[in-house]
């Protein structure tokens, strides 16, 4: 059975997805390191909390409970990530030098859906649900620097079919990973978004009837590239090693800068932070 230090760490940046604050993270490696035993079915279940901003470009902060499911059937990935759902559909190969990843992905957007503490931006009123669907892609090299580490680039695209905010969503990012130990494996990771101007305006803008109920000024932002994100997870094994099945600890840290058009936007520079900061604390095992 494959070990569920990995997938832990490489999970951590998205289960902060599972909060309606953030957009959503690529999609983390499959089993993709080099020289540890592939199995081509395996299935990891994970529960946690993590305290993030309570709307993307909040100063405000909430803790939110979740959790994560993902395996292999015949080499073939799936995972939860927080409010997604992603399939890799090329099985995965022991011990080969590269990678590849590539499969649909299907999300659902919470943000500002909920629990908004600050009271202009409530003023503003709810955002319906957004229901995004579209597909991901990417490579990773495997045993960089030493037989276990691997480096990873992805690109992610998503669409709004529910007509909440009527555009797309594009992230690219990469990820190194590497064990430190028999038990203990880190996930680095960096990644921006660029976002269209439905995206931007839905969640960023305020429209004339929202000036008047919240007293924050009128804005119209255009879309673009709306932040950049960087992230370091961790996974400790309690019971077990890395190669075998076991309890795991894991967690981790993430700090994001909103940008552009993003960062000007009042439900930001007056009602919230460009910074953002996210951790993440919880338990998985693998059966």
């Amino acid at each position: 059975m494959t070990h569920n230090v990995l997938k832990a760490a490489a999970f951590g940046l998205s289960l902060l997805a599972a909060a309606p604050a953030l957009a959503q993270e690529p999609a983390p490696p499959q089993d993709k390191e080099q020289g540890l035993p592939d199995d081509p079915n395996s299935l990891t279940i994970g529960i946690g909390g993590a305290y993030v901003p309570s709307y993307e470009g909040s100063d405000d902060y909430i803790l939110t409970p979740i959790g994560i499911v993902f395996g292999k059937v015949g080499g073939f990935g799936f995972a939860t990530r927080g409010t997604a759902l992603t399939f890799d559909l090329i099985p995965d190969k022991a011990n080969a030098p590269f990678s590849f990843d590539i499969g649909p992905i299907a999300n659902i957007r919470l943000d500002r859906n909920n629990r908004i503490k600050d009271a202009q931006v409530r003023a503003l009123g709810e955002i319906d649900t957004a229901i995004e669907l579209g597909g991901y892609a990417g490579i990773t090299k495997n045993g960089v620097l030493h037989q276990y580490d691997s480096l990873g680039v992805r690109l992610t695209y998503q669409k709004d079919v529910s007509n909440t905010h009527d555009s797309s969503i594009l992230t690219p990012s990469i990820d190194y990973s590497t064990p430190l130990s028999e038990r203990t494996y880190l996930t680095f990771g960096a990644s921006m978004e660029r976002v269209g101007d439905g995206f931007a305006r839905t969640y960023y803008g305020v429209t004339p009837a929202g000036s008047l109920a919240s007293g924050l000024p009128v804005y119209t932002p255009d879309g673009g590239w709306k932040n950049l994100r960087f992230s370091l997870f961790a996974a400790q094994t309690i019971t077990g090693t890395l190669r075998a099945p076991a309890l795991s600890l894991f967690g981790g840290v993430s700090y994001s800068k909103l940008r552009g058009d993003f960062k000007r936007s009042p439900v930001v520079a007056i009602a919230g932070d460009k910074n953002q900061y996210f951790a993440t604390l919880g338990l998985s095992y693998t059966f």
